[in-house]
């Protein structure tokens, strides 16, 4: 087979060379036709959309067609030309095919169309070749760029947390050990206690479930920094909205109030939603069309609208005041559970919420204290349909506020001494929040269940891939 350049089909799409004798390399798809004349509907990943190959089948061996079936994989050198059936502008008069691997028909598991979301997540390794996963995959690329274009671009630096930690940024517990000890005779000491100066670490440790606190020490220096990295959380959940492994945006901005840091927060959400439908448009639609009939419009609300901002304080008592039938009873000092978020964003304002100062038991030891005595400068950004999209705050700088919370929900000083010394050398005002990437992705797909907006969705009972 002659050598010449690949093109993609995205590319091909774009410039449509008429006339050129081209290349393209990718997936069957389908392939119809009769014994005169064959068509494959082609895809490289690269787009949506297929290019169909037309094939005069006198001029190709017989066994080399058969064995082209869906999901096997070719290369085509072939005439790039207008196209005269409906669907497509162009497509590719074959020359030479060269068959890379077949795909056994009576075993392949996406011969056919119309495979339910559930099947899908049992061939994750396979799942990708779909149209569906092909649009989420290429829009999770382009949301992470965004994220890093938008960081850059507003004088952010990029810092790596650590994923093995030896703190709980959030007091949760949930986490997985990292350890190489023996599971089944593991070191003691003499009281009968795992001894853990004999591990890897010298100390127990963990993976992950925030970069916040070393984000903190970056902002501490750097005045604006983010991390982007894969986190973790043991709980033994199996909701649509729950993965075991995750990944978090989480920026940290040193002399940001509560209101800088909405403000960032509001811009930012409104930056990436934009790039998502200047870049990523056939893809969502597709996928608005397949999944979601209110998705392109729901995205361009978020963009049109300016997010209302209220307290904690107002929103129960909008929710008090709503006649709405909770199956969580509301009163002040709950954690509010997406039913009541959705509530007040769906059919109360019908526009994304921000809301701050939450009850201090309900939220994390680090968050600034308001006068009050009774509540801190927490914000969560409602989003319809997810509910809470991003959780922040304003950080406790006074080191006095912060060691005092830290003895109050009896957390172990040893483990946060680097953090608490932050406060005693330079202190400054900052704040900073959490963006979960995969309900940021589940937000702008339309898809229902977080475990269709990452590859390989790692949750209780399941690491297959």
């Amino acid at each position: 087979m002659e050598k010449i350049k690949q093109t993609k089909v995205k590319a091909m799409l774009i410039t449509k060379p008429i006339g050129s004798i081209v290349n393209v390399k990718g997936w069957v798809r389908t392939k119809r036709g009769n014994k005169n004349v064959a068509f494959i509907a082609l895809n490289d990943g690269s787009v949506i959309h297929n290019i169909q190959i037309v094939v005069d089948v006198l001029n190709f061996d017989e066994e080399t067609l058969r064995l082209i079936t869906t999901g096997s994989c070719i290369s085509v050198n072939g005439l790039l030309v207008e196209s005269q059936g409906q669907g497509q502008t162009v497509e590719i008069q074959a020359k030479e095919i060269e068959l890379y691997g077949t795909a056994d028909p009576e075993t392949y598991p996406l011969q056919k169309k119309g495979h339910s979301l559930e099947f899908l997540r049992e061939i994750a390794h396979l799942r990708p070749r779909t149209n569906t996963f092909g649009a989420v995959l290429r829009i999770r690329h382009a949301m992470a760029f965004a994220i890093h274009k938008y960081f850059n671009d507003n004088g952010f630096y990029y810092l790596h947390a650590p994923i093995i930690t030896g703190s709980d940024a959030e007091g949760a517990g949930a986490m997985f050990r990292v350890t190489t000890l023996d599971p089944k005779l593991p070191p003691l000491k003499e009281d009968g206690a795992i001894d853990y100066e004999q591990d890897f670490f010298g100390k127990p440790t963990n993976l992950t479930v925030s970069g916040q606190l070393e984000g903190e020490l970056g902002a501490l220096a750097l005045s604006l920094v983010y991390t982007f990295g894969p986190t973790f959380r043991a709980e033994n959940s199996n909701t649509a909205r729950h993965l075991a492994e995750f990944w978090m945006i989480e920026p940290e901005m040193a002399f940001y109030d509560i209101n800088d840091n909405m403000d960032l927060a509001e811009d930012c959400l409104k930056y990436f939603i934009c790039y998502a439908l200047d870049n990523c448009y056939d893809d969502l639609e597709f996928l608005n069309k397949m999944y979601d009939n209110g998705l392109i419009e729901r995205l361009k609300s978020i963009i049109d609208n300016t997010f209302v901002r209220l307290s904690y304080t107002e929103a129960i008592t909008i929710l008090e005041n709503s006649q709405n039938k909770f199956e969580f009873p509301v009163k002040w000092g709950i954690d509010l559970q997406s039913e009541h978020e959705r509530y007040l964003v769906e059919k109360h304002f019908k526009k994304p919420v921000i809301l701050t100062g939450y009850p201090k038991e309900i939220k994390a030891f680090y968050m600034k204290q308001n006068e009050d005595g009774k509540t801190v400068r927490a914000m969560d950004v409602l989003f319809p349909q997810i509910g809470e999209v991003i959780g922040g705050s304003q950080r406790e700088e006074n080191y006095d506020k912060l060691y005092s919370r830290v003895k109050e929900l009896n957390i172990p000083e040893k483990d946060l001494w680097w953090y608490l010394d932050t406060r005693k050398y330079g202190t400054a005002p900052h704040s900073g929040f959490g963006l979960g990437f995969e309900r940021l992705i589940l937000f702008v797909t339309g898809m229902g269940n977080i475990r269709d907006v990452i590859p390989f969705p790692r949750t209780p009972q399941n690491a297959e891939f």
